[in-house]
């Protein structure tokens, strides 16, 4: 019972973090587009986004500086492909994705998470050496066709709207296989670190990797042309969607299979619907109700079969 309890939790710290991401996707992040007028770039906004949660993480958990004596190379390999592929890449194409279309068409940001978990799958089974079993198989396939027609409905996708939209589409399917190898190979990094280490040092490398973007590409003028507000939203976004969310994601990842973590993380798509619904006033059809309530159907039936089995 402990056990399940266990994965019950975190999958419930996981389904919140991806919730707390469709919030910023819908509510927070579109408001720096609105501020900045679209100036800002791209990798500037995941820079800041990184260095200033990892500058007050650095005072807050200052002891995990010693911990970097502990580690081996292959620990510095896999914090190093955390970060850079969930921290930098990851990030940098889904804001990418975003910026291109302006926020007005959010079916392309839930695009991410539709195949997200078809690359979860399979890389779990293969670098995780996690074993498909065949009631994950067909709950799995459940959640993911659920979660196609709760972005597109009874209608097949449309990317003939502009060369915008087909290039957002692309942005979103790199994020989607960036994000899906970090939460991979963050199970790595978590059997032998606490949710905490994994945290801070996936802030740091990341700010690592992105202060080298700055330094190459010279984008240091970005400081000057932030409207102020926009600092605003930075800190807001960075403590609760950024840092928060993370926090709460890989303790989750601690208590559940990276292949269960991937369906979890369904619920970002589903929040993005529904936040665009309660702030823009988009409604929902149906279609889309129905598709919901498979979602979560599945999403307990593959917690329930694991822990049966």
């Amino acid at each position: 019972m402990k056990g399940l309890r266990s994965s019950v939790v975190g999958a419930v710290a996981i389904s919140l973090s991806a919730i707390l991401w469709g919030l910023d996707g819908v509510v927070l992040t579109p408001r720096l587009l609105n501020d900045s007028g679209m100036h800002l770039d791209t990798g500037y906004v995941v820079f800041v986004l990184h260095a200033f949660p990892f500058l007050i993480m650095s005072f807050v958990l200052r002891r995990e500086f010693h911990k970097w004596k502990t580690f081996s190379r292959s620990d510095i390999i896999n914090f190093l492909l955390v970060a850079l592929m969930g921290g930098a890449l990851g990030t940098l194409f889904i804001v990418k994705a975003l910026f291109t279309v302006g926020f007005r068409d959010l079916t392309v940001v839930a695009l991410l998470q539709k195949l997200q978990p078809v690359f979860g799958i399979a890389l779990a089974a293969i670098i995780l050496k996690e074993r498909i079993s065949k009631y994950y198989g067909i709950w799995a396939v459940v959640a993911i066709i659920s979660g196609y027609f709760l972005t597109f409905g009874l209608n097949a996708p449309n990317l003939d709207t502009g060369g915008d939209t087909v290039l957002a589409a692309g942005y979103a399917l790199l994020a989607a296989l960036a994000f899906s190898s970090s939460t991979v190979l963050s199970k790595r990094v978590l059997n032998n670190f606490t949710f905490t280490t994994a945290t801070f040092y996936r802030y740091l490398f990341t700010t690592v990797i992105m202060l080298v973007y700055m330094i190459v590409f010279n984008r240091w003028s970005q400081f000057g042309q932030t409207p102020s507000g926009t600092w605003l939203l930075f800190g807001i976004i960075g403590a609760t969607t950024g840092s928060g969310a993370i926090f709460l994601y890989y303790y989750g990842l601690r208590h559940v299979k990276a292949m269960i973590s991937t369906i979890c993380e369904l619920l970002f798509p589903v929040s993005v619907i529904l936040f665009d619904y309660l702030v823009n006033g988009n409604r929902l059809d149906y279609v889309q109700w129905i598709s919901i309530l498979v979602m979560f159907v599945s999403i307990y039936m593959l917690n329930h079969t694991r822990h049966r089995k």
